[in-house]
Parts: C-alpha cells; structure tokens; sequence
C-alpha cells in the first residue's frame, strides 16, 4: 500500500474510533444518557476499549490470512485507541463515580471481583501502551515481544470485568469472549502447539 494511501486509511480509521466519544459528549450536553448517565459512560467507553483491543488482536490473522502485510501498520493505531477508551473509562470511575476517594477504590477493589479484573486489565495495559513507541521497540529487542504477549491477559481480565460486570444479560460479554478464544487459538495452531501437543 502506497504511504498516501496508508495515512489516508489511519485517518479515516482515527475519525471513525472519535464517532462514539463525540456521541456520548453530546448526549450527555443534551441530558440524553439516560437515568444513569454514569453508568452508561462507563458501559460505553469499555465496551469501545475492548472493541478495539479485539481488532488489534485481529490484524495478525488477518494479515496472514489475507497476505495484507500492510495491515500491522494499523496495529499500534488500534491498541493505542483501546487503550484511550479504557483510560476515559478508568477515569470516569474513579471520578464521577468515585469521586477519588482511596477508600473507596480500594475497597471496591477487595469486595467486588468486576472492579478487581478491570484494574488488573487496566494495568497490565499500562506498560504495553507504554512500550509502543519506535524507541522502546528497539531498545527492549526482543523482550518486547515477551512484554507485548501479555495482550491476551488484558483481554481475558477485561472479558472477565465485563462478564461480572454485566450480571443478568451476558450476551455481549460471550461474544467478546468467543472471539478472543478464537483469536488466542488461532495463536496457538500458528505456534505448533497441537502438532507438539500430539507427539
């Protein structure tokens, strides 16, 4: 894909992940988010965080299957997109629906599960955005590669939030969950490991 072409799509790409944000701001100016406006955002944001943790975890089988090497450009663009909702949604909650009080958080953290899995999806996030510039790519070698693996705990953390989160309608966390089964399968049949498994 020519260079033009790829900053074209990256930005049709930032455009489109900016739709819901721009959406759920104006609700909210219109007092449009319903009787729970925090939840709601809440409700949003991580559902858009894991939307977008899905697609990154979806570019390499896609490029593999597809013989579209050009697609691991969108890759860093997506993780960083997941991981901007997911701090929107961090700090909505330890805000508007915690008012940063430590106490709180950190007993919310102790008696409820949902709130545990998210902090630790939330910061097993952290060092990965952390580590996605050009300069910790090449500084790290390939502990890189070993830090950024841990993209699947993130995943599985953050289904296990929404899943515990959600209670009585589960139907969006099992698709969540069914795909990244999928995708971390696929990983798995790519590495060998059923051909090793046997023999």
């Amino acid at each position: 894909m020519k260079p033009d072409t790829l900053a074209f799509v990256k930005k049709l790409l930032l455009c489109n992940a900016a739709v819901p944000a721009v959406l759920i701001g104006a609700d909210a100016a219109r007092g449009n988010l319903g009787a729970n406006p925090v939840e709601f955002i809440l409700r949003a944001t991580g559902t858009m965080a894991l939307l977008f943790l899905a697609l990154t975890l979806t570019i390499t089988p896609a490029r593999q299957l597809l013989g579209a090497p050009w697609l691991t450009k969108l890759r860093r663009m997506l993780g960083l997109l997941s991981f901007a909702y997911a701090c929107v949604h961090v700090s909505i909650y330890l805000s508007l629906d915690q008012s940063f009080d430590v106490v709180a958080i950190a007993g919310d953290a102790v008696t409820r599960p949902f709130v545990t899995f998210g902090m630790l999806a939330f910061g097993f996030m952290v060092p990965l955005a952390w580590t996605s510039t050009n300069a910790a790519i090449r500084r790290l070698g390939k502990r890189w590669t070993q830090i950024h693996a841990r993209v699947y705990l993130v995943a599985v953390f953050a289904v296990v939030h929404f899943w515990l989160e959600v209670k009585a309608d589960t139907t969006k966390p099992a698709i969540f969950a069914s795909v990244f089964a999928l995708l971390l399968f696929y990983r798995f049949v790519r590495r060998g490991i059923p051909k090793t498994a046997g023999g």
